[in-house]
């Protein structure tokens, strides 16, 4: 990924950290990118290209971070990633519908996200799905960070067990 594409997906997602989806512009991402808009619009058409792109670079830091971690220290970094996301908790708070139909996902997509972590995770696919499926109601009700951990050490436990 070329630099000024990562910059720009920063600024998104420094921008719908601070607005939401429904309330942030083009014109926002830019300057919390630190570029003019017409850079913004020579890699992307639309808002939702950008929250579409910034959905598959978050998946695939996530799964860079969890492939350099073991095993008992990746999942709950994850949990943490995924339960204090400022883009997640922003929608959550504010646009609830919006981040329930962001986190749709037909099921080819679903699947390459449950290989993509079972690869970083170096776990078996039906171990993928359990961690992707946790991961995703922490999306929605992340609970405290306490609470996090202890999840992630039952699920962790389960994993390693």
């Amino acid at each position: 990924m070329s630099r000024t594409r990562r910059g720009l997906l920063t600024g998104a997602r420094s921008a719908f950290a601070e607005r939401g989806l429904k309330k942030t512009t083009m014109q926002h991402v830019a300057a919390a990118a630190g570029v003019a808009k017409a850079t913004l619009y020579n890699h992307f058409r639309t808002k939702d290209d950008v929250a579409q792109a910034l959905v598959a670079f978050e998946l695939d830091r996530l799964a860079a971070l969890a492939a350099e971690l073991p095993l008992t220290v990746a999942v709950p970094a994850l949990a943490e990633e995924v339960g204090a996301h400022p883009v997640l908790r922003r929608l959550a708070e504010t646009e609830p519908e919006t981040l329930v139909q962001m986190m749709g996902l037909d099921s080819e997509r679903w699947g390459d996200v449950v290989l993509t972590l079972a690869s970083a995770l170096r776990i078996s696919r039906p171990e993928a799905e359990l961690v992707c499926r946790w991961l995703l109601g922490l999306v929605l009700q992340p609970g405290t960070a306490p609470e996090r951990a202890a999840q992630a050490a039952v699920v962790t436990g389960q994993l390693v067990g």
